[in-house]
């Protein structure tokens, strides 16, 4: 055998290696509780946290990303989330009342943004911004986390989400941060600036002067109403009509989470198994396109370059196994494909539908209705007419 010949044989074996080939990851997954405050703190130094409904992230996905994610399934997971963070920072005891927020008409002494940058069953990454009401931002950091095939056990999953850990890890950096950066004064002036931004939303007029924006665009206090002036104590009521409103929104993602848990889980549990596969045909695929090209080359060159029948016929042999390995390549791609499609179906019967709400004021009985974002906006018109007529009245 010449040295053409072996060296094709010696691709047809790399070949063969190369195909044979399988990958595997092992995971492990340490539990991470949640801390509480190392002392006590006192209520009036308790910071107030919303949970705004977190951004699907189907605007940053990549191309591969994009033919794996499911837009219904992730919009459902962008209200899932934030509720099992804030039952999370609640749990945690360190800090005051914990809310999802639908929207940004109601300010808070600390804001939760949320963008889920990945989520397939495996493995979640999801993106947090922090900022208080001054506009300040705390950070804004990724949090990774990638589960094996045991977080789906029925005992596991009774006891927590899969991905617990990930809110388990936001509520400790959020704790870190106040304890390292945040005094007792910044805390009082967090809660004033959070009260005066929804007073000034209500009256403008009458409460603008209050707050003024430093060079870094945040706010600061310019000076403060009298602590028996009749309007923020009328604004005050206003407000805790408003926090009301969304403690009955909080039952609304409390019932919305619960009907979505079983559905959810049995999803994630089936996107695991198929993550996992589409990994394997896309690895399968990759490395027979490499171990074909491979070959084709080395058949090319000993059928062209060859000096003798034999070593002719070995690059030919070379030239059809290398194709025979390509076009493998190219079903284990359309079986893959088979299989993004099978993703996409489990998330059909996802979808999100609000009642209509029946709210009795003293003078009137009104009806919300659309989705609880639309609903809370209706409120909030209401309350602005509520304290026009109290204020006329005054």
């Amino acid at each position: 055998m010449n040295y053409s010949l072996k060296h094709l044989t010696g691709l047809v074996f790399l070949t063969a290696f190369l195909a044979a080939c399988e990958s595997h990851t092992v995971k492990t997954t340490e539990y991470t509780p949640v801390i509480s405050a190392s002392q006590d703190v006192p209520e009036e130094y308790l910071l107030d946290v919303g949970v705004r409904i977190f951004d699907p992230g189907l605007d940053e996905l990549s191309e591969q990303d994009e033919e794996l994610t499911n837009g219904q399934i992730r919009v459902a997971e962008s209200r899932y989330a934030p509720f099992l963070l804030s039952e999370t920072l609640q749990r945690s005891g360190n800090w005051g009342i914990v809310r999802v927020l639908p929207n940004d008409l109601s300010p808070m002494d600390v804001i939760v943004d949320g963008t889920i940058l990945l989520s397939n069953g495996e493995q979640m990454i999801m993106r947090v911004t922090v900022t208080d009401a001054t506009g300040q931002e705390w950070y804004t950091r990724d949090y990774d986390e990638v589960i094996s095939e045991f977080a789906y056990e029925p005992t596991l999953r009774q006891q927590n989400d899969p991905f617990q850990v990930i809110y388990n890890n936001i509520a400790n950096d959020l704790l870190a941060y106040r304890e390292r950066n945040i005094s007792d004064a910044m805390i009082t002036e967090i809660r004033t600036v959070s009260e005066l931004l929804f007073a000034r939303r209500f009256s403008p007029e009458a409460f603008d002067n209050y707050l003024s924006v430093n060079r870094d665009g945040h706010y600061q206090i310019s000076s403060l109403p009298a602590a028996n002036d009749p309007l923020l104590g009328r604004v005050r009521d206003i407000r805790e009509r408003d926090f009301m409103f969304i403690d009955t929104v909080q039952d609304y993602y409390a019932t919305y989470t619960r009907q979505m848990r079983l559905p959810y889980d049995s999803w994630r549990e089936q996107s695991y198994a198929e993550t996992m596969t589409l990994r394997e045909l896309r690895d399968s695929a990759r490395r027979r396109f490499i171990a074909g090209t491979a070959v084709v080359l080395g058949g090319l060159a000993a059928a062209t370059n060859g000096g003798n029948y034999a070593t002719q016929a070995g690059g030919a042999i070379g030239v059809g196994a290398g194709a025979y390995l390509i076009k493998s390549g190219f079903d284990k791609q359309a079986e893959a494909r088979m299989h993004v499609q099978a993703l996409e179906e489990l998330g059909q019967s996802l979808e999100n539908e609000v009642a209509p709400r029946v709210i009795n004021l003293e003078d009137r009985t009104i009806t919300l209705t659309g989705t609880v974002e639309e609903q809370y906006a209706q409120w909030r018109e209401i309350l602005a007419d509520i304290y026009a007529a109290e204020i006329e009245q005054f």
